[in-house]
């Protein structure tokens, strides 16, 4: 076995977000105005990089362009509990919304990746590599805790699960589950589109400023792009999705932005591209737009997979009557 790659980083290598943060909204600004003195049609990408269509109801039980293919199709009503400010009609805007105060800092994350003849080997906690996330569980006293109450703490996880290092296409498309559908460089989960009430996570939930937040079992994750992931706004590897196939940023070979209409019901396509030495004929790609990073799964998850990622996860956490985490009574 040949280990590729250990990451794990003290407070020292922490570089601050802020930076990339503002300079991504620099550069989406420009693509904005760059699009409309183009002239760019509204049905291939959103009519702005800062006002973008809302996915609610892009839901389906089939694979289908622009929606995602949902292994789940009863919601539990949950997610975030309010339409914010900006919300306009149909459209939101990622600039306007706000996000989840404060920075924790994570010295202790770390990924590892390592590789057999047929398997590409994951294990990791799950916090993000040289990043920061929000503080969780979002603050009575936080401005977006009248948007969105998340009660769940960041915590570590123990992930050690594989995936097919040479994937291949499945006879169909796969659905895609309400957990982990893949992870970043960074080592954070990648989650679908939606939120548990089966709409538009990205623009509904309140998320901090890498675009992440816990799931019920502690589980940092993204439901899109993230400014904090090295590669999203270029043609860089971001990822991996369960299936084996990498995910790719939002620009191609000729630095041109990604949008759906480029990509096939999946959210990804056939090109060829290296990644960590190995090529694929094949890739996912994020985009700006819903949703997002995957639709379906275009190769074949292995079941071992699958459980290895539950198992890790554990049962379900007791909550209170307000939703929040409790310890059990100790004897």
């Amino acid at each position: 076995m040949r280990s590729l790659s250990l990451h794990k980083f003290s407070l020292h290598t922490f570089s601050p977000r802020k930076s990339r943060l503002t300079t991504l909204l620099a550069l989406m600004t420009a693509l904005a105005s760059c699009a409309q003195a183009h002239g760019t049609a509204a049905t291939t990408q959103p009519t702005s990089a800062a006002e973008l269509p809302v996915g609610d109801g892009q839901v389906t039980d089939h694979p289908q362009a622009d929606n995602v293919y949902s292994c789940v199709t009863e919601f539990r009503g949950g997610g975030a509990r309010h339409v914010g400010d900006w919300f306009h009609g149909d459209t939101w805007n990622p600039l306007e919304k706000p996000h989840v105060q404060g920075e924790v800092l994570w010295p202790d994350a770390a990924l590892t990746l390592s590789v057999t003849d047929q398997l590409l080997s994951v294990q990791g906690n799950g916090l993000p590599v040289q990043q920061a996330t929000g503080s969780f569980p979002i603050a009575r006293t936080d401005p977006v805790y009248a948007y969105d109450t998340n009660p769940n703490p960041v915590t570590a996880q123990t992930l050690a699960f594989s995936i097919p290092l040479r994937p291949s296409k499945a006879a169909e498309p796969g659905c895609l589950g309400l957990g982990m559908i893949g992870f970043s460089v960074t080592g954070v989960a990648f989650y679908n589109a939606l939120d548990d009430a089966g709409l538009d996570a990205a623009a509904h939930e309140v998320q901090d400023l890498c675009n992440g937040h816990p799931q019920g079992k502690g589980q940092y994750h993204y439901h899109s792009s993230s400014p904090c992931v090295p590669g999203a706004e270029s043609n860089s590897l971001v990822g991996w999705a369960l299936d084996g196939y990498p995910i790719f940023g939002m620009r191609d070979a000729k630095g041109e932005l990604i949008t759906n209409a480029d990509l096939d019901v999946c959210h990804g396509r056939t090109e060829n591209v290296s990644a960590d030495g190995r090529s694929y004929g094949y890739a996912y790609r994020l985009t700006q737009e819903y949703p997002y990073t995957l639709g379906c799964y275009a190769g074949q998850v292995l079941p071992e997979t699958v459980r290895a990622i539950r198992s890790s996860l554990g049962p379900p956490t007791p909550r209170g009557p307000d939703g929040r985490p409790v310890q059990p009574r100790q004897p």
